[in-house]
């Protein structure tokens, strides 16, 4: 259905209501006009029938609040995941710490929220938690985006500091942008699996792995084959959904490289 024919509609529906109405508007006036023209129909173009329920948001935060369900740990911390999504879900059901770089001044129920810079060299809280969950956000980490410092390693940085927090055999909740690695400044970086894979067994052990496929489809618990690997599972701009657990090592502390 394309956008003039909505508009024909819109207004062939306005004057049919009218007529319908004719004169007993005088508890209902009619007021400046506000056409909604993307919800008809099921077409993901133009929205569905009862909201969005596909894409990567959509999926990873049901997933994984689902999955904190399941394991029930003592204290779970998110860092600069979405508020209105996954860390809603989760403070349906239990407390949920909330990092981010950005300030935040409203009171939630079971949401604690601290300020703070996961990129900085002087973080210094270490075995904090047994879970930890960050979806969609270190891909913008030092990127200037929401006003944190330009840092090319800005994501191993924030991932580094992520893993100090978490005890060993704790668990870590992760999602990114999948598909050829590349950055699309300032908005994003995308990351290839065979590059994720390399850098989180340093420190985890990848418990399941997930996706959203560039259709806004979850495929959930599929196996890392190393063809898939290779070729992203067919994505360009999926996300990639790891639950992990981690290592334990002998200094306590993460071990990240650039690559």
């Amino acid at each position: 259905m394309n956008k003039l024919f909505r508009w024909i509609k819109y207004y062939y529906q306005l004057s049919r209501f009218k007529r319908i109405a004719g004169n007993d508007i005088t508890l209902f006036p009619f007021g400046k006009k506000y056409p909604c023209l993307s919800e008809w129909g099921s077409n993901r173009e133009w929205g569905s029938n009862s909201g969005v329920s596909y894409g990567h948001y959509f999926h990873q935060d049901l997933l994984v609040a689902r999955r904190i369900f399941q394991n029930e740990p003592g204290k779970h911390v998110d860092i600069g995941s979405r508020t209105d999504g996954f860390v809603a879900h989760v403070a349906s059901f239990r407390e949920i710490e909330v990092f981010d770089i950005r300030p935040i001044d409203i009171t939630i129920p079971n949401v604690i929220y601290k300020q703070v810079d996961f990129m900085s060299t002087d973080f210094h809280i270490r075995n904090y938690c047994d879970s930890v969950s960050s979806l969609h956000a270190i891909e913008h980490f030092g990127l200037g985006r929401y006003g944190d410092n330009l840092d090319f390693n800005g994501h191993l940085k924030g991932l580094s500091n992520i893993t100090d927090i978490l005890v060993g055999g704790g668990k870590f909740y992760f999602s990114v942008p999948i598909g050829s690695q590349r950055i699309e400044f300032n908005a994003h970086r995308v990351f290839s699996i065979k590059y994720l894979v390399e850098l989180l067994e340093t420190n985890y052990r990848i418990d399941a792995f997930s996706y959203v496929d560039d259709k806004g489809d979850l495929q959930s618990d599929v196996a890392l084959g190393p063809s898939e690997v290779k070729n992203n599972f067919d994505c360009n701009y999926g996300c990639g959904i790891f639950e992990l657990t981690k290592l334990q090592s002998n200094d306590g502390h993460s071990h990240l490289a650039a690559k």
